[in-house]
């Protein structure tokens, strides 16, 4: 028979791994009887676990959250993907996450077994993130909009557009929507009474106008445009209004260029005769032909005319160059 302290960790492991268990399936697994699984149950209680339970045929215990963070038990791959994970918030887009997640890093990689130092180590020492700059969102107020969206609660913030002007806007907000780069909140407007796609950097939560409760301001979710609200930001995050707007035709297949592109850098469409089309938008005509140009395959510029006179005088650039 297992000792108390060893059986206990793995009464909480059992718990961890499956919903709910009764009372007979945990004594078989823990080669004890049912009465050691209650003692051992109020144990763990005891140390701060909530453990529910109930009665009847269909009665057993569940692991429950408690009004405090207990240790958890994980398994080796659950380890490894913590910390990799932990590591990757750290650089991430979210203000104020970078502390809190090497400070739990840190208390992880203390306990982490010596079998597993050099997977982590290897993930850390052979990977380098290659996201590009920009800007990040307060955690408070990703947290705010977040909790809104869950609780179907209207929301109210100021909003700084691209131009820099800063409207009040009043909202249903339904999905938060992580770009790999951006934060987007998909929300129905209720001035405008449609839909808008806002950037969750430029948001600032306001508190409710009047002495509204929370019940006054839930709302009904609506079905989001296309039954997708990932896939409607990422259309309206490749037609924003971009300086320059493009269309290219590109002489590869699209599963070839879609491989290449990231969901917010284009949209693609399949032309049927081994080419593409790849719609897009930049600041810079310098940074869209450096784009263009990656792709390594022949393109023909549909629009705009400014970058098919960019290019002619690239090409004259380089002729002279290499002569």
């Amino acid at each position: 028979m297992l000792e108390t302290s060893v059986r206990l960790l793995r009464l909480l492991s059992l718990l961890q791994q499956r919903r709910e268990w009764t009372g007979a399936e945990l004594a078989s697994r823990l080669e004890v009887t049912t009465r050691t699984v209650r003692n051992d149950v109020d144990k763990l209680r005891q140390l701060g676990y909530r453990i529910d339970s109930s009665t009847g045929p269909t009665g057993g215990y569940r692991l429950g959250s408690g009004t405090a963070m207990p240790p958890l038990l994980l398994d080796d791959d659950e380890a490894v993907a913590v910390a990799v994970g932990l590591r990757a918030a750290a650089a991430g887009s979210v203000t104020g996450i970078e502390d809190v997640s090497l400070r739990a890093l840190t208390k992880l990689e203390r306990t982490l077994p010596s079998r597993l130092r050099p997977r982590v180590d290897a993930l850390r020492t052979a990977t380098v993130s290659a996201a590009g700059g920009g800007p990040t969102v307060d955690l408070e107020t990703l947290s705010t909009v977040a909790n809104a969206a869950h609780n179907r609660e209207r929301l109210r913030f100021s909003y700084a557009g691209h131009d820099g002007t800063v409207s009040v806007r009043d909202v249903e907000p339904h999905t938060l929507v992580y770009t790999g780069r951006r934060w987007y909140l998909l929300a129905w407007d209720t001035d405008r009474r449609d839909w808008r796609t806002f950037r969750a950097d430029r948001v600032t939560p306001l508190p409710p106008t009047g002495d509204a409760s929370a019940a006054a301001r839930r709302f009904v979710p609506r079905e989001p445009p296309g039954g997708d609200a990932a896939a409607h930001v990422l259309r309206g995050v490749v037609s924003a209004p971009w300086p320059y707007k493009v269309r290219v035709r590109l002489r590869a297949p699209a599963s070839v260029v879609v491989e290449r592109t990231t969901p917010t850098s284009g949209r693609v469409t399949d032309l049927g005769d081994g080419t593409c089309e790849l719609v897009t938008g930049y600041d810079s005509l310098a940074d869209l032909t450096t784009y263009l140009t990656g792709f390594e395959v022949p393109f023909t510029v549909l629009e705009p005319p400014e970058l098919r006179e960019f290019l002619r005088e690239r090409a004259r650039r380089y002729l002279d160059a290499s002569s």
